[in-house]
């Protein structure tokens, strides 16, 4: 792993509690290898996934003073997908710093979209604790494209908020997605998830993380109800 003090010069931002940095970059193959002695990037990217949202949504918000709410709404996904943060995280060479299990590290886990997408919120998150929300606004907003407000089409589609778009035209129809099973070992995992809609099952999804699998489902769905899912 490449050293702490070089990352902090690549995103521009000293850590005033460096364990909190440490944490953010330990994957859990890395904790459950230390045990009690390393907790895992977990809980950080739940936080961080919160506060990226947030972060981009003011942005677009006060940016983007003539582009409808819809189509904020799909910006916004497109800028904090999975495949998004992947690119993100690849621009400050994050994988070079995270910590890994030996078997995510023999398995090129430094390279895999869902490791990286999770830990690049995870330090979203841990700037946030460590600084507070002017430095992390200011770590984020390097990653919004300097073209963004000439922008009509998304980075990337994202299937669940096309889908969601067109169920919440009927206020009654619920749609929910459930993790029906896990396939392969922990450093090669992929995750099975159907989306629902009011229980009817409309579409299932295989990724290499849950997040991916969800996409995949609500894509299957999608081309289930004739729309073109590129």
């Amino acid at each position: 792993m490449r050293d702490i003090e070089e990352f902090e010069k690549i995103i521009d931002y000293k850590f005033n509690n460096r364990n909190l940095l440490i944490q953010a970059l330990s994957h859990s193959s890395y904790a459950n290898e230390k045990k009690k002695s390393r907790t895992s990037n977990e809980r950080l990217e739940f936080l961080g996934d919160s506060v990226l949202s947030i972060v981009v949504s003011k942005y677009l918000f006060e940016h983007l003073t003539n582009i409808a709410e819809g189509d904020l709404t799909k910006l916004r996904a497109s800028l904090v997908c999975e495949k998004s943060l992947y690119v993100f995280a690849k621009e400050i060479h994050l994988g070079d710093f995270i910590l890994l299990g030996k078997g995510e590290e023999n398995t090129g886990g430094r390279e895999r979209i869902s490791i990286l997408a999770d830990a690049f919120e995870a330090v979203i998150a841990a700037i946030f604790l460590d600084g507070g929300f002017e430095a992390v606004t200011k770590h984020i907003l390097r990653f919004i494209p300097d073209d963004i407000q000439h922008q009509k089409k998304p980075v990337f589609n994202d299937f669940k908020t096309i889908l969601q778009e067109i169920v919440q035209k009927n206020p009654e129809e619920k749609v929910e997605y459930v993790l029906v099973g896990e396939e392969g070992p922990d450093h090669d995992k992929r995750f099975v998830v159907q989306v629902c809609l009011n229980s009817n099952v409309i579409g299932k999804g295989l990724g290499k993380s849950k997040k991916e699998a969800e996409q995949m489902a609500a894509k299957e769905a999608l081309e289930l109800m004739g729309y073109e899912a590129q």
